[in-house]
């Protein structure tokens, strides 16, 4: 398995390798901006989608309002989450805010949003890159979800070798795709001002979605309408949480820098979302049934026209669209992981989330999240409009979370100006509710359901995991008012379970003797009177001075008859403790679960059930002297010794 590992990862990292790069704030808005600038790329065009349908050519006009408000919103959160920055320095953003604030089972609302988050961005993202590259390229958009897993499945072999969470390797696509963008509006803006953009004929164009015949503000744009559509476009607004979840990678002062660093990112997506907007709104570009081209491509193209400039103009537009959307897929690979460190350390997910592997990554979050984010998006076909009301929920939810912590902490620290402070982040902490509950009902049937049904599950299975590890740690824990008793046990009985007279049986009893017990007896449990008289016949021909004990079990329940043997020997001797060594043979992964069973580990579990008897498991590694004897070494010998071959280890079962 080591040898794979380095031949598909590289060669392993030791800890004193772990170190996260610490960025400066131009650098850092590339790098952590990604996910919300990207979202200018399909925010718009969401809207139109259910607008167009239901209100036909007044959707333009109500595509402008609908943005005004988003942007309000932006203005709101923002505000919000510079205070977020500033309490609170290291990584964790909504969760830690809420932690701090509410209490470690409380926040795993904020956990719940987040992790649903995580999944979806990297989802949505990849197929909303993909859309970019099928919108330039058409000839690929049968196999668009392809594409979209093809680039989850890359980006978790990257990060499985250690991709770094940032630099100014991914702040690359982040400036590329805003300067085309800018120069897109400038143009853009210019060229209807001098009264040379083209206008599309919306109403009739080959593939683009449906459009509501006749007078749209009347016939279809009813309060629910309007409602699904500000949902959609609240998608616009995914990823502004990025830098306050990544606080501790900003050089000192961090939370000033921070701050910074945040403005700035929430004033460049404000003004890239305005301006795509308002070129949709005059060029009346619309979306299309197929998904692709995308809102943004033909706003493109009629914007750089068709000519030699023009069409590299355009596939450079388009290309840093697909690199800023795949790159804002690659922070949640980033972001998943810490998130399940935190929620993992808190006792809340599986500790195994907690480890770090052959590349100093969190690669079981790594793994997890890419199988999770393929089966989404083969479950939704990989098309963004199914995505997209799971999407900003999640987000959406952290926000609320954030709003209500940071209004927990200033009416808990106070401090200058809290007052104020407490209404921007109530009033972002209500609004983001809000916004939460328009998609849950405006969105159910589009697949908000999903997310209402799945949410509260997420968050009652985190509170089992925690409950069953508060059990066992109080099951464990000693008393600080009295010293443990270390006192070696007055009387020590010792059963060895024998099956075979081998190398590993060697191993086990000269562990056993080691032991000094009062009574130390090797037990055989026939289940074939032929092979255990064969047994027989090998231990005494091998001489061992201890006796061989044969127990029947006649129903071939071995588990049954050990934990029966065990508690007679505590009946019989109720003033000994009760050891019992079971050696079990180590074969490699594979032979070992096709062709060995696990009977040690059933009976080690039964066996240590019993108060005052525990159990040893004590490891023999067949599967190493395979592969030496493969390689042309000599098998050993009986009674050859470990030491010159490899030894056996021993994993203890505590009583119960």
């Amino acid at each position: 398995m080591d040898r794979w590992k380095r031949v598909l990862l590289g060669k392993p990292m030791i800890t004193d390798e772990l170190q996260h790069e610490k960025l400066s704030n131009p650098v850092a808005l590339g790098a952590l901006s990604p996910d919300a600038i990207s979202s200018t790329a399909y925010g718009p065009e969401q809207i139109m989608v259910e607008l167009l349908p239901a209100a036909g050519m007044a959707a333009f006009v109500l595509l402008l309002p609908l943005i005004g408000v988003i942007l309000l919103i932006l203005l709101l959160v923002t505000a919000s989450y510079r205070q977020v920055v500033m309490a609170y320095t290291r990584a964790g953003g909504s969760y830690i805010v809420a932690r701090e604030n509410f209490g470690p089972r409380i926040a795993q609302v904020a956990a719940a949003a987040l992790l649903i988050d995580y999944v979806v961005t990297v989802a949505i993202q990849c197929a909303a890159g993909t859309v970019a590259v099928v919108s330039a390229i058409p000839v690929l958009g049968p196999y668009s979800l392809e594409m979209s897993v093809g680039a989850v499945l890359i980006f978790c072999y990257a990060n499985l070798r250690g991709l770094r969470e940032a630099g100014r390797t991914f702040a690359v696509p982040t400036y590329w795709f805003i300067g085309m963008l800018t120069l897109m509006i400038v143009v853009g803006i210019a060229r209807e001002v001098l009264g040379n953009l083209p206008v599309y004929d919306a109403l009739h164009i080959d593939g683009a979605v449906p459009i509501q015949q006749g007078n749209g503000l009347v016939m279809g744009a009813t309060i629910l309408v309007i409602l699904r559509a500000f949902a959609n476009g609240g998608s616009s607004l995914t990823g502004v949480e990025a830098i306050s979840n990544t606080v501790n990678l900003f050089r000192k002062p961090e939370g000033p820098n921070a701050r910074r660093v945040l403005t700035l990112m929430a004033t460049v997506l404000g003004l890239l979302l305005a301006g795509v907007a308002w070129l949709g709104y005059v060029t009346h570009s619309v979306p299309f049934s197929a998904g692709y081209p995308s809102m943004l491509s033909e706003i493109g193209r009629a914007v750089f026209g068709s000519g030699l400039i023009g069409n590299v103009m355009y596939f450079l537009l388009q290309a840093a669209s697909a690199a800023i959307l795949y790159n804002g897929a690659n922070t949640s690979f980033n972001g998943f992981p810490a998130l399940t460190h935190f929620v993992a350390e808190d006792s809340f997910l599986p500790r195994p989330l907690m480890k770090r592997g052959h590349r100093l990554v969190f690669s079981n979050a790594i793994i997890l999240l890419t199988v999770l984010a393929v089966a989404l998006l083969v479950a939704t076909g990989g098309g963004v409009n199914a995505l997209v009301p799971m999407f900003a929920m999640g987000v959406f939810t952290a926000f609320s979370m954030a709003g209500y912590g940071m209004t927990k902490h200033w009416l808990t620290h106070r401090g200058p100006g809290w007052r104020s402070k407490l209404v921007i982040n109530l009033s972002a902490g209500i609004l983001s509710t809000s916004v939460v509950a328009i998609f849950a009902i405006a969105k159910f049937t589009e697949g908000a359901w999903l997310v209402v049904v799945v949410f509260p599950i997420l968050v009652l299975v985190l509170m089992r995991l925690n409950k069953q590890y508060r059990t066992e740690a109080s099951v464990l824990e000693m008393s600080r008012a009295e010293l443990p008793d270390l006192t070696k046990h007055e009387r020590h009985r010792v059963l060895v379970f024998v099956d075979s007279v081998d190398l590993a049986e060697v191993e086990a009893m000269r562990y056993a003797k080691g032991l000094h017990a009062d009574g130390l007896t090797a037990v055989h449990f026939v289940l074939d009177e032929a092979r255990a008289a064969r047994l027989q016949v090998r231990w005494q021909h091998y001489g061992y001075d201890t006796e061989l004990r044969m127990v029947d079990c006649m129903d071939r329940q071995l588990s049954r008859a050990a934990q029966q043997l065990v508690a007679q020997v505590k009946d019989d001797h109720p003033d000994s403790t009760v050891t019992v060594l079971l050696p079990r043979r180590m074969y490699s992964p594979l032979a070992g679960r096709l062709l060995h069973d696990r009977t040690a580990d059933k009976i080690a579990q039964v066996v240590s059930r019993i108060p005052g008897a525990s159990a040893q498991i004590l490891t023999y590694d067949v599967g190493l002297r395979v592969a030496q004897a493969l390689r042309g070494g000599d098998a050993e010998e009986p009674g050859r010794s470990p030491e010159t071959a490899g030894t056996a280890q021993a994993t203890t079962q505590a009583p119960g």
